[in-house]
């Protein structure tokens, strides 16, 4: 959620400020562009040193640096940023954002912000409770900042209670909720299935197929960017996952059969794009299979069609997605599909496309909906190809 966000983050003066180097170094680890803006009572409890170290930008303190001739664009900053965070937010500050004051970089960055604006309150328990932080925190809220609340225990003065500035990761996670909120799959269950099936043979052969999984993780990365509960059910690859998903590992075309009825009745759009094999040794040996002879005869039996077995059970305004990779008769192999299986559209690929199919890192697919309407796109990278296919999923999920 937060990567490639820029993010101001304001540091005020209070102990909890050296938790600020662990918010900092957490933000750049999941991607964030982070502008650190301190009040000078903050460099007595964490240097700016500390936090330009690991924000790897100078810590911002005052509007002029004599120095280096220097004028730090409160203006500039406000409009640059995403978010700003303010963590830890003292009593002090907050009184004069809930009053509209205007002594330092921070505060003037603040005025000048069109972002939303995050303050996690720092302070001891008869602070936090006093009517007139109370009343300062309203006031906030009621401009449109939001508060992360601050947590219980053990005080820097030795007492106990509410006011401990909530943990840096509780905070990551927190803001990262609540930008998923604003992505327009928020709250829904999407269900992707990538890569190839594996059928012994023996315990040390299987039918297989070239398959490598890139284009259904790439789905699955892009619908976790847009906000959705993503399961991704694969079969054996190397291929990682860039956001967070729920992964199940499987190797056989039963085994995603099970994993994918477990999961599809709550699904709210399902994308079948693993190359599940359509027949599977109906006697695999036990053990390896020695070479006695020039000839080996395998009996296959077929296995049970996953993707029609979903669209059987598909409900009302649930979304099936099925895909289809041809060497020839595409379209109409394609077109038979959508209506055998039941499904809203299906992504079609051609081998005989220079750049499209297995390993490769580009594709080219048309998509034909049940209507037979049809879409034809160039060839791109499968990233890309995965946001075409996810916002036409996002459109029929409206």
């Amino acid at each position: 959620m937060l990567e490639n966000k820029k993010i101001v983050l304001g540091v005020c003066g209070s102990i909890a400020a050296y938790k600020s180097a662990l918010l900092v170094r957490l933000l750049i680890k999941a991607g964030a562009d982070v502008q650190v803006v301190m009040t000078k009572d903050a460099t007595s409890f964490i240097t700016p040193l500390t936090l330009a170290t690991l924000s790897k930008k100078t810590a911002l303190v005052d509007y002029f640096v004599p120095e280096s001739g220097e004028w730090n664009n409160h203006v500039a900053l406000g409009l640059w940023a995403d978010a700003i965070i303010i963590a830890p937010a003292t009593a002090n500050t907050m009184a004069k954002m809930a009053n509209g004051l205007c002594d330092n970089l921070l505060l003037a960055t603040y005025l000048s912000a069109k972002c939303p604006v995050y303050f996690a309150p720092a302070m001891d328990v008869d602070m936090w409770k006093h009517p007139a932080t109370t009343q300062n925190i309203s006031k906030l809220q009621s401009y449109g900042n939001i508060l992360i609340n601050p947590g219980t225990g053990e005080l820097a003065s030795g007492l106990h209670g509410e006011g401990r500035m909530a943990e840096p990761e509780e905070i990551i996670e927190f803001i990262s909720a609540q930008l998923k909120k604003k992505l327009p799959l928020s709250g829904k269950n999407i269900l992707v299935t990538a890569g190839p099936t594996y059928e012994a043979i023996d315990p040390v052969r299987f039918i297989g197929n070239h398959s490598s999984g890139k284009m259904g993780f790439a789905i699955a990365d892009e619908f976790a960017l847009m906000g959705a509960n993503v399961t991704l059910v694969t079969g054996p690859t190397a291929q990682t996952s860039k956001q967070t998903v729920k992964r199940i590992d499987v190797t056989t075309a039963a085994e995603m059969l099970e994993a994918c009825e477990q999961a599809y009745p709550t699904a709210h759009a399902c994308i079948m794009s693993a190359a599940v094999a359509d027949y599977t040794p109906a006697d695999p040996s036990s053990k390896k299979i020695k070479k006695q002879s020039d000839n080996l005869n395998i009996e296959l039996k077929s296995t049970v069609d996953i993707l029609k077995t979903l669209g059987e059970q598909k409900r009302d305004g649930q979304i099936l997605v099925g895909f289809a990779l041809e060497t020839n008769d595409e379209e109409q192999n394609a077109i038979l599909k959508v209506k055998k299986k039941n499904l809203d559209f299906i992504v079609l690929n051609s081998l005989n496309d220079a750049g499209a199919g297995f390993k490769g890192d580009t594709n080219k697919i048309t998509i034909i909906d049940h209507n037979l309407n049809k879409i034809t796109f160039d060839l791109k990278t499968k990233d890309a190809v995965a946001r075409d296919i996810c916002q036409k999923v996002a459109e029929l999920l409206k």
